[in-house]
């Protein structure tokens, strides 16, 4: 996946081969934040002018802007994969957290 950062959002970057142009989609926000481009560079300006432009519509509304991720995540798992990762967790000398931040963290890259 190719993606792009810019004041810690981030967004999803695909080539439509019909139109012939970059689109992005900003990911990790309930708001639809999109942008297109025919080259990298028209793409970060205008991928930069969509997050701009969505901190001052929220500046204006006196809205907070939506933040990516907050850093934390609830989890629902049975109870036999809880015990598992808490034994692996503790054989390693982590607590379930750092086993489990590095776990979601070696799946994600």
């Amino acid at each position: 996946m190719n993606t792009m950062n810019h004041k810690g959002y981030t967004a999803r970057i695909e080539f439509d081969e019909r139109d012939n142009i970059f689109v992005g989609r900003v990911l990790g926000v309930r708001s639809i934040i999109s942008f297109h481009g025919e080259t990298v560079t028209e793409l970060r300006r205008e991928f930069e002018t969509a997050i701009e432009d969505y901190l001052l519509d929220c500046a204006e509304q006196g809205l907070a802007p939506e933040k990516p991720v907050s850093g934390k995540i609830m989890l629902r798992v049975p109870p036999e994969v809880h015990g598992a990762a808490l034994v692996a967790a503790q054989a390693s000398g982590k607590s379930l957290n750092q086993w489990a931040t590095e776990a979601l963290k070696n799946a994600a890259h």
